[in-house]
């Protein structure tokens, strides 16, 4: 049976709802409780005890003169009984509701036999009629694609899915709370910009018609983060949505959330004590630590996190000396990477990314990266070669990137002119920002920078080993060859 027969079915259905001069996609409903706040308010034989709830039917048992639902709404289920004697005026109505229906009820909480709380209704309000049939694929994960194409219905067909969204949620107000008692200043930076600026990245272009100008999504609020330093504010924040005309994995969405912060006076080793502190503080709050799953890893979050050298890591995976070029240029060749055109630093970081990354599955703060691919960041004081500047690694994912940032104008002014050999211009965070140095020569104060990607984190956390299972609406390629979403998932 085809997806407009079911639908027919229901419209069946819808109009002999109307005919009883009932709105079938009703209105204002007062007074809801959760379905977990009734079933926890109930109390073992005490009378007179009322619940009203509101949510969807996901599971529907008729025996006649009893109709038993499972109600779902956003936090949990509830069980109501609707008998016959309690709703005979409504008796004929209520043979109508059918799974995926919303609906208000209210009534006298009790206990069935099987000792499940349930509201025994002696009033039903239809909410919204649903004349799609829930889809059964949903049931057991089958068609994961399908459920990122139609997380309309993922949410409540899926519990599990509904809890990482709500811990999400709740993992970012914890953010935004911890920063705020570190004396952090939320604070919000275009998305529209004039350049391009601020990480290494291809971006997304846009045209403003009535200035008739030309504009990029933001891949990274960072410069204008550090103009507000040269304003004077010392220590900003901002959680927000960056955009990368790049490539889709499991790992990659052209759109994403990031945390991206600054602290006056402070350089990268504060950063790292921040980073280690806030992601600590989550997991104490927020998850069975400090020891979690991601996939097949186990990750121990356990304090304090490692630091290791960059150059050390490189020589321990790769088997060659940062300072031993042509060794470092034969095991490219031998990774397979082409590095002829490539300047030293650019094949140094190529190889360190083949063969490093994927041993750091226990957080690990990697320091001190070639100072020539980090035009951002001062550079060491103990060895200009090498720039202050981490990245922490968990689970084999970039999680974190920080800096000691940059704030000599001439020095930073250089840095945007030189383009390292081997580099698009799309790789490269050698972009000239030219009210950046502008804003550089009124004086920056000394800093700390640092960017969490929001979604990473929270697939490490909640065990989600693809970004589309922590992002609602995912970027998916488009559906060729097939009848809609939800004919695909009509049930059978």
């Amino acid at each position: 049976m085809d997806m407009s027969k079911f639908e027919q079915q229901r419209r069946e259905k819808l109009q002999k709802i109307r005919e009883y001069q009932i709105d079938p996609y009703g209105g204002r409903f007062d007074d809801v409780i959760s379905a977990e706040a009734a079933k926890a308010g109930y109390v073992d034989g005490q009378e007179d005890q009322y619940a009203r709830c509101a949510g969807r039917i996901v599971l529907l048992r008729d025996i006649g003169k009893l109709i038993f639902i499972t109600l779902r709404d956003a936090g949990g289920t509830i069980q109501l009984g609707l008998s016959k004697k309690l709703l005979e005026e409504q008796w004929s109505l209520m043979k109508l509701l059918e799974l995926g229906d919303i609906v208000g009820a209210e009534g006298q909480l009790g206990k069935t036999k099987t000792g499940e709380i349930t509201i025994w209704a002696d009033n039903v309000t239809p909410l919204s009629k649903a004349l799609v049939p829930p889809p059964e694929k949903f049931h057991g994960l089958a068609d994961v694609d399908m459920r990122y194409r139609m997380r309309y219905v993922d949410l409540w067909a899926n519990p599990e899915v509904m809890q990482r969204f709500r811990l999400r949620n709740e993992m970012v107000l914890s953010i935004r709370r911890f920063l705020n008692t570190q004396g952090f200043q939320e604070v919000e930076t275009p998305m529209m910009q004039t350049l391009a600026g601020g990480a290494a990245a291809k971006p997304f272009m846009t045209h403003h018609n009535a200035l008739d100008l030309d504009l990029y999504m933001r891949i990274a609020p960072e410069l204008f983060l550090k103009r507000l330093l040269v304003g004077g504010m010392e220590k900003v924040f901002e959680i927000n949505r960056n955009f990368r005309n790049e490539g889709l994995s499991t790992r990659h969405n052209p759109e994403f959330t990031m945390l991206e912060l600054y602290q006056a006076y402070a350089d990268y080793n504060v950063m790292m004590d921040l980073t280690e502190a806030m992601v600590s503080d989550l997991i104490q709050s927020h998850c069975d630590g400090p020891k979690l799953p991601f996939g097949e890893m186990d990750i121990d979050y356990t304090q304090p996190w490692r630091r290791a050298q960059y150059a050390d890591l490189l020589a321990e995976y790769a088997g060659c000396h940062i300072d031993d070029v042509a060794a470092v240029r034969r095991k490219a060749r031998q990774l397979g990477i082409h590095e002829a055109d490539m300047d030293d630093a650019v094949v140094i970081n190529e190889v360190f990314e083949a063969t490093v990354e994927d041993h750091l599955i226990n957080p690990t703060f990697v320091m001190d990266y070639p100072a020539a691919i980090c035009p951002l960041t001062k550079q060491s004081k103990k060895d200009p070669r090498y720039a202050e500047r981490f990245e922490l690694f968990v689970g084999t994912m970039e999680l974190a990137n920080a800096y000691t940032e940059l704030n000599d104008p001439d020095v930073q002014e250089a840095n945007f002119r030189s383009q390292l050999r081997g580099l698009s211009a799309e790789e490269s965070m050698a972009k000239m920002d030219e009210d950046f140095i502008t804003a550089l020569k009124y004086g920056m104060p000394p800093a700390g920078g640092l960017g969490i990607g929001i979604d990473r984190l929270m697939m490490l956390l909640t065990n989600a080993t693809s970004i589309r299972d922590v992002i609602l609406f995912p970027l998916l390629k488009p559906l060729t060859g097939k009848v809609n979403a939800a004919t695909e998932c009509a049930e059978e």
